[in-house]
Formats: C-alpha cells, structure tokens, sequence
C-alpha cells in the first residue's frame, strides 16, 4: 500500500510506501525533516496541523513542538 505524505513546510507531497509510517522522512523538495504518522494517528495529526499557526515539528515519540 502506498501513502501520500504531504511537507508541513513546502506544501509539496509524494507516494510513500506503508513502511514509512512512523518514521521520520526529509522532505525530497526544501529538506524538512518530519514524521510521518501512525495511520490511526491521522485524523488526530490533520487536526493538529490546521490548528498550527506556524511549523510545527512532531519528535519520534508524537510530541508536537512549534
């Protein structure tokens, strides 16, 4: 299965393959590094991200910082 994962910072998003779920990935365009969500965790991080006024960064543990 394939997931499409989307920059918090550039915007720009890709095909990542499931593997990819909660890791860390750089981002292949402007080079930020984040991670990638549980896919249960989805729904909960979408909210997150739109509630953000500026970047945010989630560490490997799901703590948000920003």
């Amino acid at each position: 299965m394939k997931i499409i994962a989307q920059c918090p910072g550039c915007g720009k998003s890709w095909l990542l393959k499931e593997a990819a779920v909660d890791c860390r990935v750089r981002c292949r365009y402007c080079g930020l590094l984040f991670k990638v969500p549980e896919l249960d965790e989805m729904p909960k991080a979408v909210e997150k991200v739109r509630k953000a006024k500026g970047q945010i960064y989630v560490d490997q543990d799901g703590n948000t910082y920003g």
